[in-house]
């Protein structure tokens, strides 16, 4: 019998994984009483047979068996499955293998002897968060751009979901590289517009003198070089959904008549007397912080109120790290194929290195580092070294203003002291600063004119 709230007409196939035949059987009753369709396997290897034929929607398997154990198992799931969540089973004296295998992208771990209520639990959260169609009764096309099994990442989700149902602007907020477009690609699948236009773009991207053009279209022979007339994105997402991405790099001027629109809901092509009616949800989003930006006057608060109906805030990526494992195995099967080339797996300590990196450009950065090691690896699996060289040369690219301006400081004084072998009243005159002052600098970045004398 299904219990209800947690379950829809279609039973959700879990695979249980365990040596031990009698825990195997106490396991699939347990679950069977819950209202899934269960299969057993009682090796690792097996399994995989199973999963060949048939996917499950969760995979359930003891750590420690005989031949293929529940971790290597684990990374062959996800080396072809990489949505495809796994709990790992495991006795008190193996909880921190269990702990590590969570860092590594396992949804989770339960200790024997487990209480059915926490099994149950456990395995309603591994559904829900890979988004299963069997638990939510949700048809998950809407969100397959978005990998993930973060909870925090899923209460976005929720929360997206939600808001499709309705007409009301939304506003997403979140770092570069986050997947903010992602996000609104989803909102707009999920909603009643979905079979009209979804149309980006990016307002930072685009000088000034043409993206009110861009936006709002021109007629023929409105400004230099409009030869023909041109509807505009809004007119081309008639009926459908807007993304205006980096809404905060909008100039003022254009804030003011893209206000209008929203308020007329009617757009005016640059040169036009008339004005056409238009029929389109807006999604907003940026990077930066629209609140601070309307308290400085950068940004207008009567737009903001307008865009910030509903406000969806996606997390970095460094928050969701749980999510890197399972991003990094997607990455590198799309990569592979796009390289062909044969890459099965990172290295442990490689995937170690992902995990623990700081992630400033998000998932956009995430997929960098993952096609410069698919680009350079001679290997079927990915080694660390390559990792660490690809992180720290994405790392580079994504220095702060100061890092950046200190490296450039040095990089400046070490060419001078070069030019002038080591001549420190030279070097200060070339760079039009007092002998004392350039002294200061040397200093700041313990630079010892005497190492650049020539020794000719």
């Amino acid at each position: 019998m299904k219990q209800s709230g947690h379950m829809s007409d279609k039973q959700a196939k879990i695979l249980l994984v365990d040596d031990d035949p009698d825990l195997l059987r106490l396991l699939a009753i347990r679950l069977k009483s819950g209202g899934y369709d269960v299969t057993t396997a009682e090796s690792a290897e097996r399994a995989l047979a199973f999963i060949a034929a048939d996917l499950p929607q969760l995979v359930i398997s003891d750590l420690r068996m005989a031949g293929m154990d529940g971790m290597a198992l684990f990374d062959t799931i996800q080396r072809d499955h990489p949505a495809l969540p796994v709990i790992i089973l495991t006795a008190h004296g193996t909880i921190p293998d269990a702990v590590s295998a969570t860092r590594r992208g396992v949804f989770g771990y339960l200790t024997k002897p487990y209480e059915s209520a926490a099994l149950l639990e456990q395995v309603e959260a591994a559904l829900r968060l890979s988004g299963n169609q069997a638990v939510s009764g949700d048809n998950s096309e809407w969100r397959s751009e978005i990998i993930t099994r973060s909870r925090v990442m899923e209460d976005v989700l929720n929360q997206a979901k939600l808001v499709a149902a309705g007409d009301a602007s939304v506003f997403i907020a979140g770092e570069s590289g986050s997947g903010k477009e992602l996000l609104a690609r989803a909102i707009h699948k999920s909603s009643r517009r979905r079979d009209y236009p979804f149309v980006a773009v990016n307002c930072g991207a685009i000088p000034e003198q043409l993206l009110e053009s861009e936006l709002f279209g021109h007629i023929k022979g409105s400004f230099t070089g409009a030869t023909k007339d041109y509807k505009g994105l809004f007119q081309a997402a008639d009926k459908g959904t807007l993304l205006l991405d980096e809404i905060g790099d909008m100039p003022l001027s254009l804030q003011v008549k893209l206000l209008r629109v929203l308020e007329d809901r009617q757009v005016r092509p640059v040169g036009a007397t008339q004005s056409v009616p238009v029929d389109v949800r807006i999604i907003s989003a940026t990077h930066r912080d629209l609140e601070v930006a309307k308290e400085t006057g950068i940004f207008r608060g009567d737009l903001f109120y307008r865009l910030n109906v509903v406000s969806l805030k996606l997390p970095a990526l460094a928050e969701r790290r749980e999510d890197i494992p399972l991003l990094a195995s997607y990455f590198l099967k799309r990569v592979g194929d796009k390289y062909a080339k044969s890459v099965n797996a990172f290295a442990p300590e490689a995937l170690e290195l992902l995990v623990a990196a700081p992630w400033p450009g998000n998932v956009r950065q995430l997929y960098n580092v993952v096609e410069q090691t698919v680009a350079l690896t001679t290997t079927p699996v990915i080694p660390a070294i390559l990792v660490q060289n690809a992180i720290q040369k994405e790392q580079r690219e994504f220095d702060s203003f100061d890092e950046a301006r200190r490296r450039f400081e040095r990089d400046y004084l070490s060419q001078l002291l070069k030019i002038t072998e080591g001549n420190v009243t030279q070097a200060a005159r070339l760079a039009k600063r007092n002998r004392t002052e350039f002294y200061k600098l040397l200093q700041r970045h313990q630079l010892e004119p005497a190492r650049f004398k020539s020794t000719a």
